[in-house]
């Protein structure tokens, strides 16, 4: 997995903050070269005086740094989420990967419309006990001989059912 990393540079006129994550390790490199940076991590003035700064096991959790010689002084705001159990990817194994994913998905695709061209016309028979053969077509039911059609010449024996007035 890749590890989230988001972090704000700090720009000055001299340059800019170097950080570098490795797993929980972050190390930040001051734009100040001098010989004796005095580095502030949260409002905590630290005893390094060298120009890299190293933050051992960071938490992920927010932090302002600023790195000083004399009057000039440099602040830096890290948000970087680190994990000790993540690797890093550079761009070429990820769309090495992203495209060995497409082309086995397509290769799938392609065996499941050929396998499945064939049995169109057949049907399962997994759910239908009896054999399935051709539908055979009933004839239309017989009339009742209660029911007949009217004729022509035979109005009278229909006429006495006009609708009644309740």
């Amino acid at each position: 997995l890749l590890p989230l990393v988001s972090f704000l540079i700090g720009v000055s006129s001299q340059g800019e903050f170097q950080v570098e994550i490795s797993g929980t390790t972050v190390t930040i490199t001051c734009p100040l070269e001098d010989e004796y940076i005095q580095w502030e991590l949260s409002g905590k003035t630290q005893d390094t005086r060298e120009r890299k700064f190293i933050i051992k096991d960071h938490d992920s959790s927010p932090a302002n740094l600023s790195c000083s010689v004399g009057s000039q002084k440099h602040h830096l705001y890290l948000n970087a989420k680190v994990c000790a159990t993540c690797e890093e990817l550079d761009a070429l194994t990820v769309a090495g990967i992203i495209t060995a994913d497409l082309l086995i998905t397509l290769g799938m695709l392609i065996l499941v419309y050929y396998f499945s061209k064939g049995r169109k016309g057949r049907a399962s028979s997994a759910g239908d006990s009896r054999p399935r053969g051709q539908k055979m077509q009933r004839p239309p039911p017989v009339p009742s001989p209660d029911y007949e059609p009217i004729r022509k010449g035979q109005r009278e024996v229909y006429a006495g059912l006009a609708p009644r007035a309740i």
